[in-house]
Parts: C-alpha cells; sequence; structure tokens
C-alpha cells in the first residue's frame, strides 16, 4: 500500500477478513448484531493501520456531525457522575457524546485527544477548566468550534461561549459560617492545591468567609495530601486546641472522611471535639459514620445549562421549547460566567442534634 494514500474501509476488511459492510458498521457504530470478538479486530486493524475517519465528508449533506466532545480531568467522582449526566442531556436533544479523560495532565494524552477531536469535527466541545491546557483548546476552537467550560475559571473570555460554574466559593463561606454558628472559634481549610483553580476557589471562599466572621476566629490553611492524616490532626491540635470544637472544611468528602478516621484514631470525638464538613456530596459522606456535613452537587442542573448553551450556540433553540430547566440564569460577575448555588446538608459531623 503506498504510505501516501488514505487508508479506506476496503484495506480494514481485507486485512482484518471481514466484509465491507462489517467495517462500516463497527466504525459508524451501529447497533446491528455483531461479536464482541469481531468488533475488536477490526477496531485494532483499522488502528495498526492509521485509518482516519472523515467525519466531515460522511456529513457534508446533513452539515453537522451531531457529535459532541466532553474532556474531563478523570473519571472518578464529581468528574464521572457529571459524564453521565451530560450524555443523558446531550442525548435527549439527538446528539453523540463522546467522553475524553484527560489522564492526570498526560500532555501525550492531551495531544492525542486533540488529535481526535480534529480528525471528528465535533460540532461543540465541553471542557473541565483542569481537562485541557488554553493552547491546546484554543487549536480546536480554532475553526469555529463553539467551547462550553464547565468549572473553569479565569479563562480568556475570547476561548469559551460561556462557563457553566458552580459556585464553590460561595459554598464555602456558607461552610464557614455554619462551623462558627457551631462554636468553632479555630477553623481549618484541608486544602489539595494538586486542583489548581478549583482549590482556589474554595481557598477564596473559606477566606471571605473567614473575614465575615470576625477578628475572633482564628483560621489557618494545611496541604490535605503532603502528609500524613495523624500529624495534621496533632497540627490542629498544636494551632487551634483549647477553645472549643475545632472545625474542619475539607477540599472534598474524601479528605474530610481520612481526617475524621485520623480522628478516632487518636480518641477525639467527632461533632464534640471537632466538627467536619466535606464538599460534593459523594456516597461516602452518607454511608459512613458519622454522616459527614457537606455541599451537594447538582449535577442534573449545570449539564441542562451547559447543553442549553450550547444548542443555543448551534442554532437549535428550538429544541429547548417546553424545557422550563434550560433557562439560563443571568450573568455572573465575569460576564459570560453562570454560577450555580450549592445546597449545604447538614449532618452529624458538625452537629450532636443529628443523633
Amino acid at each position: 500500500m503506498s504510505k501516501h494514500r488514505s487508508v479506506t474501509i476496503v484495506d480494514i476488511a481485507e486485512a482484518a477478513g471481514v466484509s465491507i459492510a462489517t467495517v462500516s458498521n463497527v466504525l459508524n457504530r451501529r447497533k446491528v448484531p455483531m461479536s464482541e470478538e469481531t468488533i475488536r479486530k477490526v477496531e485494532r486493524t483499522a488502528e495498526e493501520l492509521g485509518y482516519r475517519r472523515n467525519v466531515m465528508a460522511a456529513s457534508l449533506s446533513r452539515k453537522k456531525s451531531y457529535e459532541l466532545g466532553l474532556i474531563v480531568p478523570g473519571f472518578i467522582g464529581y468528574y464521572g457522575l457529571f459524564a453521565e449526566e451530560m450524555e443523558r442531556t446531550a442525548h435527549r436533544f439527538g446528539y453523540h457524546l463522546s467522553v475524553f479523560s484527560a489522564g492526570g495532565y498526560d500532555p501525550e494524552m492531551e495531544r492525542r485527544h486533540l488529535d481526535v477531536l480534529l480528525q471528528r469535527r465535533v460540532d461543540g466541545l465541553f471542557c473541565h477548566g483542569l481537562a485541557m491546557s488554553t493552547e491546546t483548546t484554543r487549536q480546536i476552537v480554532s475553526d469555529g468550534t463553539p467551547l462550553v467550560l464547565f468549572n473553569g475559571w479565569n479563562w480568556p473570555e475570547d476561548i469559551a461561549v460561556g462557563a457553566v460554574n458552580l459556585d464553590f466559593a460561595g459554598g464555602c463561606v456558607e461552610a464557614v459560617h455554619h462551623l462558627v454558628k457551631q462554636g468553632c472559634r479555630s477553623l481549618f481549610y484541608l486544602e489539595r492545591s494538586t486542583a489548581h483553580e478549583t482549590n482556589k476557589q474554595r481557598l477564596l471562599g473559606f477566606r471571605k468567609g473567614i473575614a465575615e466572621a470576625g477578628e475572633e476566629v482564628c483560621s489557618f490553611v494545611i496541604e490535605g495530601d503532603k502528609q500524613p492524616m495523624h500529624e495534621i490532626v496533632r497540627m490542629t491540635q498544636d494551632m487551634g486546641g483549647g477553645h472549643g470544637p475545632i472545625g474542619i472544611l475539607a477540599f472534598d468528602d474524601l479528605v474530610a472522611l481520612r481526617f475524621m478516621s485520623a480522628v478516632a484514631e487518636q480518641g477525639y470525638r467527632v461533632p464534640e471535639d471537632y466538627k467536619i464538613f466535606g464538599i460534593n456530596n459523594d456516597i461516602i459522606s452518607s454511608s459512613c459514620y458519622p454522616q459527614i456535613t457537606t455541599l451537594d452537587i447538582p449535577y442534573s442542573q449545570q449539564a441542562q445549562w451547559a447543553v442549553s448553551l450550547m444548542l443555543r450556540q448551534l442554532g437549535e433553540e428550538d429544541k429547548l421549547a417546553g424545557e422550563a430547566m434550560m433557562e439560563i440564569p443571568e450573568a455572573g460577575n465575569a460576564g459570560n460566567e453562570i454560577r450555580i448555588p450549592l445546597t449545604l446538608i447538614q449532618r452529624l459531623s458538625t452537629s450532636t442534634a443529628f443523633r
């Protein structure tokens, strides 16, 4: 085969020993009866031959691919749940959603995703603020592909048509007020600095809440992943002990659970000695004992507003008729940002009233 000739489905069919129709069905993801072995064989052969599907050529007659891309930093916790909600919402409006993981900020993975997205010519792209660099994302949207961010703070406004952000800062202000109301005069934020802007939003809210609480409250920030939790417990005792219960605002529910376990191991009580507050309302927050007070994430609302922004950009406002939840609120202070407030869920980790 000439190195300058593009690989076709005929080439794949011959190399895989299957029919052209089978190759077409696999590559176009048609729902026809096929064994998993056949599907894997065709996909493997296509990859080995370097086949690149020309989606634009395949969809010239309809001018759209009806495919959207979603890039998340990973598939665990919030990211996986949000991806599922986005997939359901996009499908409801006649679009297929291809979901990609950034692979832990791997530059090579980012380059491969860029290559695939440029090949497929997706109609639009959703991207988490931590999933790809602004430079890489510019290459995807440079040909007019609209981009909608979610949890993307402080991005250049010329890249995205809008951002649908969870108001972590506002939620953390409320969390601080809650802990102070519960009698805490020494408050700690257990941060995760590797989460970059997401962590900064939480820290921003923590500091604003402390400022609003007054001078009688002492505050401290500790990296929640840089040292063992039993050492962090000791640090909180050294810096904030002796002034009533110690308040803890953790980066998320997992950090809160790890800290709470270390507290119990060292003989302290929750919520009498420590009042612990998490974020995300992961299933672990309601499955452990004591259950963890947390901020709930409105996955459905965030997904619907993100898709609504995209459909308007694609000129499909008619598809939103009758969808009350799709009414986009006024933009926030950042101009093209929509902020979604979080709901506080109070549980036993901050109040004995819930025993």
